[in-house]
C-alpha cells in the first residue's frame, strides 16, 4: 500500500496534474481582482476551496508515503506552510491573509524540477553574493558621503533633494547604478553646477553597473554549474549501484543454476 502511494505521488502524470492545478489557481486568484471576479465571487470561492482541498490531499499522501522523511525536505515544508496559511480563517484581523493565497503559485518552484534547480543555485550562491554585497555596500557608503559633501552643500533644490543627506545620496546613487534616467535626470543637471562631476559618476557607473552586478551573474552561473556537476555525479553513482545489483543478481542466478545442475 505504501509503495503504491509513493509511486502515485512521484508519478509524472500526478506532477503534471499539480502543475496544471497551480497554474489554474494563479488564473482564478488573478480574476478575483477584476470586475468578473467581483461579480462571481461565490463561484471563485468554491473553485478556490476545491483547489485547496487538492493541495491538502496531496500533502496528506506525501505524509503517508514519506512519514518523518517528509519533513527532511525543505520543499515539502515550504508547501506545508503555504497550504497551512491558506487554511487560516481570513476574517477580522487576519483578513490580510487572503492576499497571501497568491503564494500558492510559488509551489511551482517545488513541483517543476528546472525551477528547483534555479532556486537551489540561488541558495548555493548566497555566500558568494554576500561578499559582493559587502563590497557594494562599502562603495555605496563612501560614495554617498563623498557626494553629500561635494554636491549636497549647494543651495540648489535639486542638489538638496538628491544629495542633501547620506540617505538621499544613497538612493540617488542606486538610481544611477540601475541606469534609470541617470544622464538627463541626475548627472547632466549636476554637471551644470559642477562641470567636473562626471569624473565621479562615470567610474561609479562602470564599477557598480558593469563590474559588481556582473559578479552576481557570474556567481549564480558558477553555482548552477556546480549543482549540475553534483547531479551528474549522483546519477553516475546511482547508475553504478544499479549495475552492481544487476551483476549480483546474475551471479546469484548462475550459482543457483550450477547447484541445480
Amino acid at each position: 500500500m505504501m509503495s503504491k502511494i509513493t509511486a502515485l505521488v512521484e508519478a509524472k502524470l500526478f506532477q503534471n496534474f499539480l502543475i496544471a492545478v497551480i497554474l489554474f489557481n494563479a488564473v482564478t486568484l488573478g480574476l478575483e481582482t477584476t470586475t468578473f471576479g467581483k461579480s462571481n465571487a461565490d463561484l471563485l470561492h468554491k473553485i478556490d476551496t476545491v483547489i485547496l482541498l487538492i493541495f491538502t490531499f496531496e500533502l496528506v499522501l506525501k505524509l503517508i508515503a514519506y512519514r518523518l522523511q517528509f519533513f527532511k525536505s525543505g520543499w515539502n515544508c515550504f508547501d506545508l506552510i503555504i497550504v497551512a496559511i491558506s487554511w487560516v480563517p481570513a476574517g477580522g484581523a487576519l483578513s490580510v491573509l487572503r492576499a497571501f493565497r497568491i503564494l500558492r503559485v510559488l509551489r511551482l518552484f517545488s513541483v517543476v524540477p528546472q525551477m528547483r534547480k534555479v532556486i537551489g543555485a540561488l541558495g548555493h550562491s548566497l555566500p558568494g553574493m554576500a561578499s559582493v554585497v559587502g563590497v557594494l555596500g562599502v562603495v555605496f557608503y563612501v560614495s554617498a558621503v563623498l557626494t553629500t559633501k561635494l554636491f549636497g552643500q549647494h543651495p540648489d533644490p535639486n542638489m538638496q533633494e538628491w544629495f542633501g543627506s547620506i540617505g538621499a545620496s544613497s538612493y540617488t546613487l542606486f538610481q544611477v547604478m540601475t541606469l534609470e534616467s541617470w544622464s538627463m535626470g541626475i548627472v547632466r543637471p549636476t554637471m551644470e553646477l559642477f562641470p567636473y562631476s562626471w569624473l565621479f559618476f562615470i567610474p561609479f557607473i562602470v564599477f557598480t553597473s558593469f563590474a559588481v552586478l556582473n559578479l552576481f551573474i557570474g556567481i549564480i552561473v558558477d553555482a548552477m554549474q556546480v549543482m549540475h556537476e553534483q547531479e551528474e555525479k549522483e546519477e553516475g553513482a546511482s547508475a553504478t549501484k544499479e549495475d552492481i545489483q544487476r551483476l549480483e543478481a546474475k551471479l546469484d542466478a548462475l550459482l543457483k543454476s550450477n547447484k541445480n545442475s
